[in-house]
């Protein structure tokens, strides 16, 4: 209870003291505003990044390869996987027909081309050509109608399903089901709407899309394009399983001989996560070193306020200790001062921050700014108060009683 009372009163003694000299200690405050509000705006942007990045690399599937002409994060020069051969429709046909430890396999590709729907018309849509596993493999949900069925899939039928952005795009609040919209100017009606996926990354849209049946994308398109083959492993710990089995699978569709070089690439999630993992790890260590560097000017500071403080106070300390006070209160009032003093610039910080990140979030990158990461920023000011103000609370506490009454 007596240390409750002497907290309370250090910080009522300190935020007065803030208050009696308001320019000083903004000044003071200066350093930890501007550390604290780096801090915040690097936290709430990688934590706004993180959480896109999960529900962006949750589209590309936990269980689910991609064989593709070229590895996703390879070391190869650029010029040897273009001249790697396409992965034609045989191959897909190879392993969908010799593959046992796959719960389903599909292939895509894709183009963008022109999308039209009455008198509107846009450019660059991505259109891809799949078949009716593709729902299947990729845990695709459609949130209106249906996707294609393996009738329509082998025969080519005209018929799409769209994404969330082509329906807001085109139809605005009318049911496109049943409409017909030209693609690359033929015709194909709309079965269904496929539910939202969001972005990767907040970058380019994952439901600005159409899929259409491959034979049908095929007759439009030509058939002199690579292929992507999605196969989805029957879970996520027999992914690798799966995979040695893929590449064994297309080494023989392609008759690669025994120990020669693979020219495909079997991608997964994995390379994306270990990619981003260690950008946004590379992104910390340098935004760490910059916050360290601004609290470090800014407990200087502080530091500096905390000792003229001491020595405007030196006939009050000497009174204090006169009357009874002990070296421990004298400490904690000093110390207590400098950490309010921090944690009051560490408030201001935040509140700049707040705003700022909403403004990076509108235009520039995700942000989130949840609970952890305002009490990090409010533990931050706290422990750089301390640092600030022990010395100088040390220094109080050693102050001789009668030196300090008979200092002018």
């Amino acid at each position: 209870m007596k240390l409750f009372t002497e907290i309370k009163e250090a910080v009522i003694i300190s935020l007065n003291a803030i208050r009696a000299n308001k320019v000083r200690s903004f000044l003071a405050t200066l350093g930890i505003v501007i550390g604290i509000t780096t801090v915040t705006i690097l936290q709430t942007a990688i934590e706004g990044i993180n959480r896109a990045f999960e529900k962006s690399i949750a589209a590309v599937g936990a269980d689910v390869l991609y064989v593709q002409k070229f590895e996703w994060f390879g070391k190869e020069d650029w010029q040897v996987y273009r001249n790697r051969r396409d992965i034609k429709w045989n191959e897909y046909e190879y392993v969908l027909g010799n593959l046992q430890g796959a719960e389903s396999v599909c292939p895509t590709v894709g183009n963008v081309t022109t999308v039209t729907y009455q008198d509107f018309s846009s450019e660059s849509i991505p259109v891809f050509g799949t078949t009716d596993e593709y729902q299947r493999t990729m845990g695709l949900d459609v949130a209106e109608g249906r996707f294609f069925t393996r009738r329509e899939s082998d025969g080519g039928w005209p018929v799409c399903v769209i994404g969330y952005d082509i329906k807001d795009a085109f139809f605005h609040d009318i049911n496109p089901l049943g409409k017909v919209i030209q693609i690359n100017g033929h015709n194909f009606k709309v079965i269904g709407v496929y539910d939202k996926m969001g972005s990767m990354l907040g970058l380019f849209s994952l439901d600005n899309r159409i899929v259409v049946p491959i034979k049908k994308y095929f007759k439009i398109f030509g058939t002199r394009r690579s292929l992507t083959i999605h196969v989805k492993a029957p879970s996520v710990d027999a992914l690798d399983d799966t995979k040695e089995e893929v590449r064994a699978v297309m080494k023989r569709a392609r008759r690669i001989p025994v120990g020669g070089k693979d020219d495909f690439g079997v991608n997964q999630q994995e390379a994306f996560k270990q990619t981003y993992e260690s950008l946004t790890g590379l992104i910390k260590t340098i935004g760490t070193a910059i916050t360290m560097l601004s609290l470090v000017v800014g407990s200087i500071g502080i530091a500096n306020i905390m000792f003229v403080s001491v020595k405007e106070r030196t006939k009050e300390i000497g009174i204090r200790k006169a009357i009874g006070a002990k070296r421990p209160t004298i400490l904690l009032q000093f110390l207590i001062e400098s950490i309010t003093i921090c944690i009051v610039g560490g408030m201001v910080g935040l509140f700049i921050a707040f705003p700022l990140s909403l403004i990076i979030d509108a235009f520039l990158l995700p942000t989130a700014m949840p609970l952890w990461v305002v009490v990090l920023a409010l533990f931050i000011s706290a422990l750089a108060g301390v640092f600030a103000g022990f010395f100088p609370a040390w220094t109080a506490s050693k102050l001789d009683p009668v030196d300090a009454l008979r200092y002018e």
